[in-house]
């Protein structure tokens, strides 16, 4: 049995008992093998929910470590239990075949409703065929419905691992335009370059001038590559009324190597000094945004 679905039904059984515990375990033994019709996974994929419910899955510490050991990169830090149970039965279904196993997730992916096409996407870092996913995953990162953008952005470590850089820049840029998070993207760090740096300065112009406010994430993405009118900008956001625009310059400074970063980030030695000792940070930030 492949480790991820070993822990997948590890969790829900820890989690359900009596009549739920016993239509999971019959479920798990009618999907398995070759033979098994793939009707009978659509069946049990529809009655998941309501057979099981949506709760939370209330995971510790070590459920999560044991989650990153099995595949690195994954957190279901923020799954439910139907979820959790829908992708164990998926997994259930895999017999060797990539291909076959492809053709028959998007086979569900093009019938998913939403609340389906959230739990599909969360769970692309398990599926095997890894390659096989790329179209499917982009197009994920291109949608509007912001639930669904968010299965395949946040904590999820395939765009990391599998998207070119015009892909990557695309997926940070559809989060601010949608007004999804960037903390949550892993690799978002490792993965800044230049040319998403560019794009998101014209972006935020863009809001300017249109008399909108920009998210202080946006920065986040921009501070190493800072120079000449982009600093104009960040002094600009420094002076800001808002405090998290503030922050957020500080902080963009903060990783900016150009000379005059610095001599702008020491005229704010409150905020210098809160960036050094570690109590602002890009997710402390973060986690302050409405």
């Amino acid at each position: 049995m492949q480790p991820a679905l070993e822990l997948l039904i590890h969790w829900v059984r820890a989690h359900v008992s009596g009549d739920r515990r016993t239509w999971f375990d019959t479920t798990l033994t009618r999907l398995q093998g070759r033979d098994a019709a793939d009707r009978a996974l659509y069946i049990a994929l529809g009655l998941t929910p309501r057979r099981l419910g949506k709760d939370d899955l209330k995971l510790d510490a070590e459920d999560l470590a044991a989650a990153r050991a099995v595949r690195p990169g994954w957190d279901p830090s923020e799954w439910s239990l139907d979820q959790a149970a829908r992708l164990a039965f998926l997994l259930t279904r895999f017999d060797g075949d990539e291909e076959r196993f492809f053709r028959l997730m998007e086979t569900l992916f093009r019938t998913a409703d939403v609340g389906e096409l959230v739990c599909f996407y969360r769970g692309l870092p398990l599926y095997p065929g890894q390659e096989l996913y790329l179209r499917r995953a982009r197009e994920g990162a291109r949608t509007n419905m912001k639930p669904v953008f968010e299965a395949v952005a946040h904590r999820n470590p395939y765009p990391r691992e599998r998207f070119d850089e015009a892909a990557w820049n695309q997926m940070v840029l559809k989060a601010l335009f949608i007004e999804s998070r960037l903390d949550p993207i892993q690799g978002l760090d490792a993965r800044r370059n230049p040319e998403l740096a560019r794009m998101l300065v014209d972006y935020a112009h863009e809001r300017w001038a249109a008399g909108r406010s920009v998210s202080p994430e946006l920065w986040r993405c921009v501070g190493p590559y800072a120079q000449g009118r982009v600093l104009d900008d960040l002094a600009r956001v420094l002076e800001s009324s808002d405090p998290r625009e503030r922050q957020a310059a500080a902080l963009a400074l903060f990783d900016c190597p150009d000379p005059r970063a610095r001599a702008l980030l020491a005229q704010i030695p409150e905020l210098e000094a809160d960036i050094t000792r570690g109590t602002l940070t890009w997710s402390t930030l973060a986690a302050g945004i409405d």
